[in-house]
């Protein structure tokens, strides 16, 4: 006696582009909260070694020293995405922010790199003079 094919699994899935949907504007919904005002509100330090707190450094490297450009690279990217709303103004420089955007925003992800060009004209301004 033969077995009976198994159902087509298209006609058993549920179409879950509308959970994904979802899922992603609430992933960007996190970042859109956690912006600053301005940019103008970044104050963090220019030099020096920064200790991050473990609810953003949670994994990895705890310390950046921001005179070594991949550690000052590094810093600002857990930063962007672990950091909470009053954490950007006490880790993160405007002035440091503006000159790293352009490769900045290629080692981010996508939702952080669209949330922060969207809200700060700026930022993107400098990535497309940078290409």
């Amino acid at each position: 006696m033969a077995a009976s094919p198994p159902p087509h699994a298209s006609s058993q899935t549920p179409d879950l582009s509308g959970a994904y949907a979802e899922d992603l504007a609430l992933y960007r919904e996190k970042f859109v909260q956690r912006l600053p005002t301005s940019l103008e509100e970044l104050d963090g330090p220019t030099k020096g070694v920064v200790e991050l707190p473990l609810h953003m450094a949670w994994s990895g490297l705890t310390a950046y020293d921001l005179g070594k450009p991949r550690q000052r690279m590094g810093l600002y990217r857990t930063v962007l995405h672990e950091g909470l709303r009053e954490d950007l103004p006490h880790y993160l420089n405007q002035d440091l922010l503006l000159q790293m955007w352009p490769i900045l925003r290629t080692l981010t992800g996508r939702t952080v790199r669209t949330v922060w060009e969207d809200a700060f004209p700026q930022l993107a301004a400098r990535a497309r003079a940078a290409a």
